[in-house]
C-alpha cells in the first residue's frame, strides 16, 4: 500500500485549503486505484502551531512534531497546500519546512497547491511553493493547482477540476515507479528525519571506497 501525507496549511474551520487538499487526495486515490490502494495521512499545520513556536524558538521538538516528521519522510508522495498571505505561503508553513531535516523530502513526489481570494495570485506556487519544495530536494510535478473561490461551484471550477485529476496523474506515477519517470533511487540521497543518530552513521568500509591505501 503507497502511503499519501497530505500538508494542509489553513487557518480556519472550515477551510479552503482543507478543501482543495481532500479534493487532491481523493483525486490520487481515485487515480492509483488500479494499481494500487493509497493510504492518506492529513495534517493540518495550525493543529501544530504551539509544537512549531516551541520547536523555532528552543531548538527542541516535541512528540507530536517527532511522529508527523517520521509519518512524512517514510511517505511515498506529498501533497502541500497553504493559502496566501502576503502574497506568499503562510509564515505557518514556511515554520514546519524550517524545522525538518534537510534530508527529509529527498526524492520525494509531490503536489504543491495554493489558495487565495483573487487570482492575482495565481503564480505564487512558482515563484514561492517550487523553490522552496525544490531546495528541499523533493520532486515536484509539472501542474501545479491555485485555487480562488470562483473554483468552487463557480463556472471555473470544471478547469480546475481537471488540473486536479492532471496533477493526480502526474503524481500516481511518480509513486508507483512508471517506467521512465520519478527520481533515480541509486542517486538519491536516502531521507533522514533528523531524529536518529544511526541516520548518520557511515560503515567504515563505506568511508574507505575509493581509496587504495598507496
Amino acid at each position: 500500500m503507497a502511503q499519501l501525507f497530505v500538508l494542509a496549511a489553513g487557518l480556519s474551520t472550515p477551510s479552503t485549503t482543507r478543501q482543495v487538499a481532500d479534493a487532491i487526495s481523493t483525486a490520487v486515490k481515485g487515480t492509483a486505484a488500479d494499481r494500487e490502494n493509497v493510504e492518506v495521512t492529513t495534517v493540518e499545520l495550525r493543529e501544530l502551531a504551539t509544537d512549531l513556536a516551541h520547536a523555532v524558538t528552543t531548538g527542541t521538538s516535541t512528540p507530536r512534531l517527532d511522529e508527523v516528521k517520521r509519518d512524512l519522510s517514510a511517505a511515498d508522495g506529498l501533497v502541500a497546500v497553504t493559502p496566501v498571505f502576503k502574497a506568499s505561503y503562510t509564515g505557518l508553513f514556511k515554520m514546519f519546512f524550517d524545522v525538518l531535516d534537510p534530508d527529509a523530502l529527498n526524492g520525494m513526489p509531490t503536489i504543491i497547491a495554493a489558495t487565495a481570494g483573487t487570482a492575482r495570485h495565481s503564480l505564487v506556487t512558482e515563484y514561492a511553493l517550487r523553490p522552496l519544495l525544490t531546495f528541499m530536494r523533493a520532486v515536484v510535478v509539472p501542474t501545479s493547482l491555485f485555487a480562488t473561490t470562483e473554483d468552487f461551484g463557480g463556472p471555473e471550477s470544471a478547469e480546475f477540476n481537471q488540473r486536479i485529476g492532471r496533477a493526480a496523474r502526474e503524481l500516481t506515477d511518480l509513486m508507483l515507479g512508471k517506467p521512465g519517470l520519478g527520481p533515480d533511487t541509486s542517486v538519491t540521497r536516502p531521507r533522514k528525519t533528523g531524529l536518529n543518530v544511526e541516520e548518520d552513521f557511515v560503515p567504515f568500509s563505506q568511508l574507505l571506497e575509493g581509496h587504495t591505501g598507496g
